[in-house]
């Protein structure tokens, strides 16, 4: 009798998570608040988006998990090493692209990949082969002889990402990389990452404060808020929670105390109106039907004293998403991150 035997990729659900933080705190010098209890968790093969606005935690959460800072607390693994009791290990697993490149702008682009290939211990003819495909891959070969000093600002960036994939790493942590960007580089850098995402399967930790990249690139969001998680899941998910319509209205000078008291009167008893948020010149509201909204919106606005510049009606976004759970609006996060806690990274 014979007997035959068969194996099988675990599938995502049944694999441990290629990243996995817990409890991270994080403070610097004169009380510098930087991470306050960040958790995250990343499963294998997936693109993974720590959304928020600078200030709020990403890059430190970064550095922790790629092994250049310890946090103050807490506890992380990366590729099933722990980033405290095995850094080497760690280090071999991943690749790093952080915000400012660290290529040699005096040596060429194949010098620099060469390079980065003896670091990780390649020679000879492999890494000869994967110096060739990584700068074909990157659309580089024909800049490959120059120095990166002469490099377009796409250029420098495709090939920081290609360095962070010389020795194939398990995880790659792609630190804010469309930043500075022209339009048409950026979503170059997009399509890049959906690749090797899609057809290599690497797992992919991105940060960014770029809300449409997020919303494109990730299929699962952390967005974060003064050092911590204040809310996760798919980007399609957080945005369902928020039912009907948003609508936002910029008036031309803020609203007074006597002003929002009258305003959420007004709206308060409107059938399918949930929320209310006023912040400076801004009034934010969500309802089943935004065009029925309106009307009464401006109307109560009116007779508040307000002088509307502008109201727009629209369906949820991760901007919406971040006003509900943050408290506040997203492009206004940056410096009041600063400032409220402490000047977190």
């Amino acid at each position: 009798m014979s007997m035959s035997t068969s194996t099988s990729t675990p599938s995502r659900a049944t694999r441990a998570p290629a990243v996995e933080a817990r409890g991270l705190v994080k403070t610097y010098p004169g009380e510098v608040t930087a991470l306050n209890g960040m958790d995250v968790t990343v499963e294998a093969g997936t693109v993974f988006g720590l959304l928020g606005p600078n200030g709020a935690g990403k890059s430190t959460t970064v550095k922790i998990l790629t092994t250049l800072a310890r946090p103050d607390s807490g506890s992380a693994t990366v590729a099933g090493h722990d980033v405290l009791r095995h850094p080497d290990r760690v280090r071999r697993a991943i690749g790093v692209v952080a915000q400012n490149s660290g290529a040699d702008p005096v040596a060429t682009g194949r010098e620099n990949l060469r390079l980065q290939g003896r670091l990780h211990g390649m020679k000879g003819t492999g890494l000869d082969r994967r110096v060739d495909e990584l700068l074909e891959r990157f659309t580089l070969t024909e800049a490959a002889r120059r120095p990166v000093k002469g490099y377009s600002g796409g250029m420098r960036r495709r090939l920081d990402v290609a360095l962070g994939l010389v020795h194939r790493p398990e995880v790659l942590f792609l630190d804010e990389p469309t930043t500075g960007l022209d339009p048409e580089a950026r979503t170059a850098m997009w399509d890049e990452i959906g690749r090797l995402a899609g057809e290599d399967g690497l797992t992919i930790l991105l940060t960014t404060h770029y809300l449409e990249e997020a919303d494109r690139l990730a299929e699962r969001v952390a967005i974060v808020d003064r050092g911590r998680v204040v809310v996760s899941g798919t980007p399609d998910a957080l945005k369902g929670e928020l039912r009907g319509d948003a609508v936002h209205v910029e008036l031309r000078t803020a609203l007074g105390e006597a002003g929002r008291t009258l305003l959420d009167g007004a709206l308060g008893g409107l059938p399918g109106v949930h929320e209310v948020l006023c912040e400076g010149r801004r009034v934010s509201v969500r309802a089943d039907d935004g065009a029925a909204a309106v009307p009464v919106l401006l109307g109560a606005l009116e007779r508040a004293g307000a002088a509307v510049a502008t109201a727009t009606v629209a369906r949820p976004s991760l901007d919406d998403v971040y006003l509900r759970y943050a408290g506040r609006r997203y492009a206004e996060a940056g410096t009041g991150s600063l400032a409220l806690a402490g000047g977190a990274r």
